[in-house]
């Protein structure tokens, strides 16, 4: 009985260990190193981080529309690390150009850009991500990543994480969100959470999908803010379906 008992309390604890040890890689993602995504960007109520976000040109942000909290909004850039910001060379007020047809982030239009109040000074800390050609392909393999919280409830991060997640076709994700009442619309992608134990949490909002070095989506929702093990797939803003909106705006600089 004795070695029997044993051998179960030994089976148990090892699978234990396995079950955390997955946990904790997949939900704290790994350090961007610095010389990485110098796209990424913090936007910032009151010096405070709330979402991420991507530089897109010398004079602009994309960010979640969602991400809106009002006045006292600012960007940073040029530091994976947010305990070291010069507010005189890292941070910029903005002008806030919100897609006119966002409603909330089920209804789809999650997208929001951002005019810095100057221009930045690009550098080795600072470069503009490009912008997709095309629609992503299904299964495509990508990145994302943000100082959000680490786990369900959790609190954002000072240093800038990245996970790796695959795009989920379209038509199996309105599968799984209609099962919970939620109909996804075409202006969407879907990639990670659901079973693949990747994705993203509160605070990463409005930071980028990147596939293939491109910026394909921006993060816009999941299931009721469940971060630690996702029951459906992680949903996306579709770069590809707003760029004539993007376009117009920044190539006219202003809303």
């Amino acid at each position: 009985m004795m070695p029997a008992l044993q051998n179960l309390m030994f089976f148990y604890v090892l699978t234990c260990l396995r079950q955390n040890a997955l946990g904790s890689e997949i939900i704290n993602g790994k350090d961007v190193p610095a010389k990485l995504m110098l796209y990424m960007a913090s936007v910032q109520h009151n010096n405070r981080h709330r979402c991420g976000g991507f530089l897109v040109s010398e004079d602009f942000v994309v960010t979640a529309a969602h991400c809106d909290h009002g006045d006292a909004l600012s960007v940073v850039l040029g530091t994976h690390n947010l305990k070291n910001v010069d507010d005189s060379t890292m941070r910029y007020s903005v002008t806030k150009c919100k897609h006119p047809d966002y409603k909330k982030p089920a209804t789809g239009n999650d997208i929001m850009l951002l005019k810095l109040s100057k221009k930045v000074q690009l550098n080795n800390r600072v470069q503009p991500i490009q912008l997709p050609n095309s629609a992503i392909k299904d299964k495509a393999k990508c990145r994302v990543a943000g100082w959000g919280f680490t786990k369900t409830r959790g609190t954002t991060v000072s240093v800038l994480k990245k996970v790796d997640v695959s795009i989920v076709p379209l038509k199996d994700c309105r599968r799984k969100w209609e099962s919970h009442r939620v109909h996804l619309v075409n202006t969407v992608i879907c990639a990670g959470g659901s079973d693949k134990n990747k994705g993203f949490c509160n605070g990463d909002s409005g930071g980028p999908l990147v596939c293939s070095g491109a910026a394909a989506g921006i993060v816009s929702f999941n299931y009721r803010n469940n971060c630690d093990y996702p029951n459906l797939p992680n949903v996306y803003t579709d770069m590809s379906k707003h760029l004539v909106w993007i376009k117009n705006i920044t190539r006219q600089r202003h809303c």
